[in-house]
């Protein structure tokens, strides 16, 4: 990887290059819903929503709490396949094309409300966003969990790298960095 500007012990960035730990990630991400290859024609432009986020440790996934009546939702339901972008929150004075995110690349379910990992993701979300908890008791609203399958890690401006499955769900599980 590229030298980068400071150090950093987080196992999702590579030594020497500023970390973005979950706890330091604004608690928003974007979401793309990747649709399947097709032709011209049939393809369907992209939904995006700003959403908040939480990691669910027990099933190594990112949890989001969204409306069954919102159209990226029903994309996600219709195409598996999503996008999720993380960025740092900018700084006054620092240019914006420097800003440090990664972007996730995952699969995205809707688990069976009474099922485990319902329950899982549920108990996940409100420990970071207890002021939602009224949202869950809403009949429209469910959680969807996104598994991260790779991603690509931008330390700033000239500085980026792959990163793995694995490499993601370290950096997001703090067990990880005991």
């Amino acid at each position: 990887p590229p030298p980068c500007r400071q150090s950093c012990s987080c196992p999702l960035i590579a030594p020497a290059a500023p970390c973005l730990l979950p706890a330091q990630l604004p608690p928003q991400a974007v979401m793309l819903a990747h649709v399947r290859w097709q032709t011209p024609a049939q393809l369907p432009a992209p939904e995006l929503s700003f959403v908040p986020w939480a990691w669910c440790t027990d099933f190594a996934c990112l949890v989001i709490h969204v409306s069954g009546l919102a159209s990226h939702t029903s994309a996600m339901q219709q195409h598996a396949a999503v996008s999720l972008m993380m960025v740092a929150t900018e700084v006054p004075g620092q240019g914006v094309h420097a800003l440090e995110r990664v972007s996730i690349q995952g699969v995205a379910s809707t688990p069976p409300r009474e099922s485990v990992l319902y329950e899982a993701a549920r108990r996940c979300y409100l420990a970071r966003f207890p002021e939602a908890e009224a949202m869950t008791m809403l009949g429209d609203f469910r959680f969807m969990c996104i598994t991260p399958s790779k991603g690509r890690h931008i330390a700033g401006f000239g500085a980026a790298r792959e990163v793995s499955d694995q490499d993601l769900i370290a950096a997001f599980n703090p067990a990880s960095k005991l």
